[in-house]
């Protein structure tokens, strides 16, 4: 009895270990920045101008493009790719999307595409 609680007790050490070991994982392999930021936000247009000083942006992914969706009547900006620059922070590359900066903790963009500019400082 004394043999199968010590092989029982040995055998839940191990396994706590290997769990605890599976949850180490580098924040760059993973998607730490999806999820909402919160902060100023604006849209301009063809001279109409949307701004918000409590805005948010909800980041989400799909496939290996991220879509960033506003608040306050501000469109979309969907299917942008990202690259690593520095320690777990992405910026956005590709043609008419760069302009966005990213971590865990905060977004910055400055996005100008078709005529439109998109704005953002937020954090979580």
């Amino acid at each position: 009895m004394k043999r199968t609680f010590k092989i029982f007790s040995l055998l839940l050490i191990a396994t706590t270990i290997i769990i605890a070991c599976k949850k180490d994982k580098d924040p760059a392999t993973t998607d730490f920045f999806v999820g909402t930021y919160k902060g100023s936000v604006s849209y301009n247009k063809d001279g109409s101008t949307i701004t918000s000083s409590d805005g948010k942006v909800t980041v989400s992914k799909v496939g290996d493009t991220y879509n960033f969706f506003f608040g306050s009547n501000i469109p979309d900006i969907k299917g942008v790719k990202f690259e690593k620059s520095g320690d777990n922070t992405y910026v956005s590359v590709g043609s008419g999307l760069t302009g966005i900066t990213i971590d865990a903790g905060t977004l910055k963009m400055l996005v100008v595409k078709d005529g439109a500019t998109w704005t953002a400082d937020c954090t979580r």
